[in-house]
């Protein structure tokens, strides 16, 4: 198989502080850059003429899919790559990227790694894969109007690639709850995918009554897939927190365990809970999380601290607050050894050094 081609495809409106960013990346391995304009009123296309001439409108009708699908429609590439105006990809990515092109591989889809959430230093704290590159020509197409999607079918890769978002304009916080209750109104049914992402959206708009019923009648559905499942459970707890029903917040942490083995996301949340009520079963939970092993490969969202500097953190506390400071200090070493110029391991050496203990 020789070398293959990419048409790298974006939907933009309104990004002129953000897209040549993203676009000086593409520019480094891209065969060709499509840009789909959704109704700019800045300087958007006028930065997309110097990269590309291949500009077009799509007339913005509230569905992401729909603008997906029509950007695709006009790559000519051997794959078709989706990127964001704020998304933007470090030099040893893009040459994992180039290298890919290079070898003699046969997939119909290969995932990358997506960071959306990230420390000063670029280390990622959330990340998932989503997928990325796609063969032209196959047949597939996105789904769904607000966080759209293709569905994973064929020859799948999984690579060890990293594209990061670096969040533009901040959108409107009810945007996509807008959507989805205009297609509500509408008399549309939602999949069991968009009846998940309606509830978080819900949850984020702070429409938390409204959030539980939605999440609990997703969780009944049996389509429903289980890494969504996992993550209704940890957002329900959310909500129930937001109410001051502890309760109801454990015992729907507690069913997320019917689904699968335990996340360190779901069982540092349990810590949290018993954080100021009963140390025991905080220090337990802490310890669980440390034990589980990170899966990007699964597919659902990660928060990566969850699996290592955060359980130690917070078993360093309280050990403390136990006054056991040699179990204390260990779990202190273990956030060093992590992320050594963290605020909070700055502040605790400086506590361990004057209990005398070797910084």
């Amino acid at each position: 198989m020789k070398k293959f081609t990419i048409s790298v495809c974006f939907i933009v409106k309104n990004e002129e502080k953000v897209f040549e960013r993203i676009l000086k990346c593409c520019q480094k391995f891209a065969d060709e850059i499509v840009v789909v304009d959704t109704g700019s009123i800045d300087k958007t296309i006028e930065i997309a003429k110097k990269y590309t001439d291949k500009i077009y409108h799509f007339k913005w009708c509230d569905d992401f899919s729909k603008a997906r699908n029509f950007a695709f429609s006009k790559g000519t590439c051997d794959y078709l790559m989706w990127l964001d105006a704020d998304d933007f990809i470090f030099d040893a990515d893009i040459g994992k990227i180039i290298k890919l092109k290079n070898q003699k591989l046969n997939f119909d889809m290969a995932f990358f790694k997506y960071v959306t959430g990230y420390d000063k230093n670029f280390k990622p704290t959330f990340e998932f894969e989503r997928e990325r590159l796609i063969k032209n020509g196959k047949g597939y197409v996105w789904l769904e109007p607000v966080h759209e999607v293709i569905a994973p079918s064929g020859i799948i890769v999984h690579e060890d690639i990293r594209i990061y978002h670096f969040k533009g304009e901040k959108e409107r916080k009810n945007r996509n709850l807008e959507i989805y209750e205009k297609i509500l109104l509408q008399g549309d049914v939602l999949s069991a995918r968009a009846r998940f992402y309606y509830a978080r959206e819900l949850y984020y708009n702070a429409k938390y009554l409204q959030a539980i019923k939605e999440f609990k009648d997703f969780l009944n559905l049996k389509d429903a897939w289980v890494e969504n499942k996992i993550e209704a459970c940890l957002n329900l707890s959310y909500c129930y927190l937001e109410l001051n029903d502890r309760e109801n917040a454990l015992k729907i942490l507690f069913q997320s365990f019917v689904y699968d083995l335990p996340r360190a996301e779901i069982l540092c949340q349990l810590g949290k809970i018993y954080f100021d009520i009963n140390y025991e079963k905080s220090i337990y939970y802490y310890k669980l999380a440390l034990g589980c092993k990170m899966n990007l490969k699964r597919g659902g969202f990660v928060l990566v601290d969850y699996y290592s500097f955060i359980p130690n953190l917070q078993l360093c506390v309280l050990y403390f607050r136990l006054k056991n400071y040699k179990k204390s200090y260990y779990f202190h070493k273990k956030c060093k050894k992590i992320k050594p110029n963290h605020p909070s391991v700055i502040f605790n050496d400086k506590v361990f050094k004057d209990l005398g203990f070797e910084i």
